[in-house]
């Protein structure tokens, strides 16, 4: 049981954190911080906290555990100012999409204290914001990514993963650098890709011709691009270089697909195509199995 839970941003990521404890009867308050006071009230009004704090001070007073769901940017002047407050049996856990950056602003804004930080990351969202888009079963079925640091004492892990599992998360452990290079790729780089085509159809002179007669598959691909802009900067920047190379690996594929295609190379193009619908199948049918997907072979 958690008395005091203090959600630091209480709108998708944070509320539906604290929703999902709420309906497993794990926590008796959840208090709010941020910086939108309207967004406090309106979860205030939603149930999902039961107090609105108006300073560091008064919501860490008592708290058991610190969830930060704000922009990764954000990190270390929210940790400098949770610092002073912080008893010695509170924990803080992050949801930030990265972990290099984020251990690092933890880092220098706790100091010798970084031990009763433990970083993680919920791999669940959706393309809508704030406290009206928060739900209880945002993480059911859906892995939590932890990085624990060296300082991290085995139980204070463990408190954390728990908190998460009484959410329906899965957990899975990973270093922050890999965690970067992992995401990078199958988070990140989408992300990217996504925000550019929907900003280079809308720079077009008849982009609502184009916009009029977009369909699903459209829709499907660019869903994510209407997720927080200042969010995803944040992201982009703290994995920076993991990011880049990712997108140059992209862009050469693409190099290579644009030359099929110049070349009217059907049996080029069938190709790619043929491999990334099998590849994306076996992804599927791992998820839904509940196993890793099958590790392409070398060939002979």
């Amino acid at each position: 049981m958690i008395d005091r839970l203090v959600i630091v941003g209480a709108g998708l990521i944070g509320g539906s954190f604290a929703l999902a404890l709420k309906e497993a009867g794990a926590v008796r308050c959840v208090a709010g911080l941020g910086r939108s006071p309207a967004a406090l009230a309106r979860a205030l009004e939603l149930g999902i906290v039961d107090q609105v704090c108006s300073t560091a001070q008064e919501a860490m007073r008592g708290a058991d555990l610190v969830l930060l769901a704000a922009p990764v940017g954000q990190t270390e002047p929210i940790l400098a100012s949770l610092l002073p407050y912080l008893e010695p049996a509170t924990l803080i856990t992050d949801a930030g999409s990265t972990k290099c950056d984020v251990v690092a602003a933890a880092r220098r804004a706790l100091g010798a204290r970084v031990g009763q930080f433990v970083p993680g990351h919920p791999i669940a969202g959706s393309e809508s914001n704030g406290p009206e888009a928060a739900r209880a079963g945002l993480y059911r079925g859906k892995k939590t990514v932890l990085t624990p640091l060296p300082e991290n004492a085995a139980a204070d892990v463990e408190r954390v993963a728990a908190a998460w599992r009484l959410c329906g998360s899965l957990i899975h452990i990973l270093g922050p650098e890999d965690h970067d290079r992992v995401f990078a790729a199958v988070s990140h780089l989408p992300h990217l890709l996504a925000y550019a085509l929907v900003d280079d159809i809308a720079g077009k002179p008849h982009a609502g011709m184009l916009f009029q007669y977009a369909a699903s598959g459209f829709r499907d691909f660019t869903r994510i691009a209407g997720a927080s802009p200042e969010m995803w900067r944040d992201i982009s920047l703290a994995n920076r270089d993991a990011l880049l190379h990712e997108l140059d690996a992209y862009l050469a594929q693409l190099t290579t697909m644009r030359a099929h295609l110049a070349a009217a190379d059907g049996p080029g193009l069938e190709a790619v195509y043929a491999n990334a619908q099998r590849a994306r199948r076996e992804w599927i049918e791992a998820i839904e199995a509940g196993s890793p997907p099958k590790q392409p072979q070398d060939s002979e």
